[in-house]
């Protein structure tokens, strides 16, 4: 006990000028107090608000179809097809055969009627030389009028022979009347043979099925010895000029937007090229029940898109350099958008405009400036004046943020 006792007096004398040093300097005394540490603040990644090249546009999917399909029928019934001159694929020119009808009961009606246009002839031959020969009789009948009439005048003829010579004349203008008539109607019959024969003509120029464009032969139905009619299945369908498009069905808000003319990457499915296109048609109605209008979108016929394909297409609707965000940055509410503003190393909401939306980022019309810092992940929790560390993205304190962001959480040890 004593030991101790003596030990703690030694130590307390040691001791003491040091204390009677502190309490004579109380600055010295608050020097040597170690500084508090700085509580951390958390490592948030932010983003910078930039300008960038903008797309407005809307995505239509559809079926690629005919600009124009035309369908070739016979235009003689009841004839058998000859011959067969071309088949699905096949480019035709306008005028071009594609099948041949048989023409021989056509070549013997010709006939037939060329015969009765001989006949015909004949007949208004005959009837004009009965003309000439009443044309002689009428005048043979009026000499005779006239010369009994003056020797009625000299008494020499009574009155019944001048009536019987007139009756005489009459007879002959009525003969000669009705010899003029049967040389009409002998020359109307001749002209309706004459277009008998043109119709026979015609329909032996029909015999040539042709087709009435360019085009590409998509369906063939002709078969040699079939009968060709005009009621039936058509015996060719052709693609007018192969000109194709896409129809696809857009909802109400997006075809508002949709004008004539504007342009279209069309990509078909099962496919990666993209192909151009152009709108043609825009609907000028919505359906009532699904709420959808088709837009016609031209397809190059040289793309290798084949009618009946499935396809989609980007409608470009406007093209511009705007400010923008990523669409992580900026929360959406019915109240309107905010981000979250970094100045310094606070945090402060604000309410931003906002326009097009193209792939991952969306145009700011206003809130905020460019070059500003936002808080790159809208979810994070962060509120209104909070104190954090920004990181830029590409900084090296940004990559071990990403990192530690994506690594699984520790197991909590017992």
């Amino acid at each position: 006990m004593f030991r101790i006792s003596s030990k703690l007096a030694l130590l307390a004398a040691s001791l003491a000028p040091a204390l009677i040093t502190l309490l004579a300097f109380p600055a010295l005394a608050q020097q040597a107090q170690p500084t508090a540490p700085q509580k951390n603040l958390p490592s948030i990644i932010v983003t910078e608000a930039k300008t960038r090249p903008m797309t407005d546009r809307v995505i239509a999917t559809g079926t690629i179809r005919p600009i124009e399909e035309i369908y070739i029928q016979p235009l003689v019934d009841g004839l058998s097809i000859r011959s067969v001159d071309a088949d699905v694929g096949d480019e035709v020119k306008q005028d071009a055969v594609l099948a041949t009808l048989n023409d021989d009961s056509l070549i013997l009606q010709k006939s037939q009627l060329e015969a009765n246009r001989a006949k015909a002839e004949a007949g208004v031959a005959q009837y004009k030389a009965q003309v000439i020969e009443a044309e002689a009789n009428l005048a043979d009948a009026i000499r005779q009028r006239d010369r009994t009439r003056k020797l009625g005048q000299n008494g020499t003829s009574s009155q019944s022979q001048v009536e019987q010579t007139q009756a005489q004349v009459e007879v002959a203008e009525a003969r000669l009347n009705a010899a003029k008539q049967a040389v009409s109607v002998g020359e109307a019959d001749v002209k309706v043979v004459d277009a008998q024969i043109k119709d026979v003509d015609l329909n032996l120029a029909r015999t040539g099925v042709k087709s009435p464009v360019d085009g590409v032969v998509t369906a063939k139905n002709a078969r040699i010895g079939a009968i060709a009619a005009g009621a039936g299945e058509p015996l060719f369908t052709i693609i007018k000029d192969g000109a194709i498009e896409l129809v696809a069905d857009l909802s109400e808000t997006d075809i508002q937007k949709v004008k004539l003319g504007q342009k279209a990457i069309i990509t078909i499915a099962g496919g990666t090229r993209k192909i151009e296109g152009k709108v043609r048609i825009v609907s000028p109605s919505v359906d009532a029940t699904t709420r959808l209008g088709a837009v016609h979108i031209v397809v190059d016929d040289e793309s290798g898109a084949r009618s009946g394909m499935y396809g989609s297409a980007e409608i470009i609707i406007t093209e511009t350099t705007a400010l923008a965000l990523p669409l992580s940055a900026v929360t959406t509410a019915p109240s309107g958008s905010v981000t979250r503003k970094v100045e310094g190393d606070t945090v402060k909401q604000v309410k931003i405009e906002t326009g097009i939306q193209d792939g991952g980022f969306i145009q700011i019309v206003s809130g905020i400036a460019e070059g500003d810092r936002v808080v790159a992940k809208a979810g994070a929790f962060v509120r209104d004046g909070d104190k954090i560390n920004p990181v830029l993205p590409g900084s090296k304190a940004g990559a071990d943020k990403a990192e530690a962001d994506r690594a699984p959480p520790a197991a909590v040890s017992n």
